[in-house]
């Protein structure tokens, strides 16, 4: 059985907070796919602006790369939004 780290000490980690910080996602292609995920950002940084999503589909268009730059404001939340995006079902990858 797996165990979790221990938590990075905040005097430890290379982001200054607060900073606007970019996450890659990537899902299979699906209409809805932004806009589900934009909401679970949300959750995590209400201010963010879903116009400023960028979005790339793949070669073959499968599959869809989306960039959320959100204002992170601390370790623990962007810690809990990586689970979160990494959690939910149209998501492949989270960079």
């Amino acid at each position: 059985m797996a165990t979790t780290p221990p938590p990075i000490p905040p005097e430890d980690s290379l982001i200054e907070y607060p900073s606007d910080f970019p996450i890659k996602v990537m899902g299979k292609s699906h209409p809805e796919l932004a806009q589900r995920l934009t909401e679970v950002v949300l959750r995590f940084d209400p201010g963010f602006d879903p116009a400023t999503v960028e979005m790339r589909a793949s070669k073959q268009g499968n599959y869809i790369g989306l960039t959320f730059t959100v204002r992170a404001t601390s370790r623990e939340q962007l810690d809990d939004l990586y689970r979160a995006l990494h959690g939910h079902p149209m998501v492949s990858i989270v960079l």
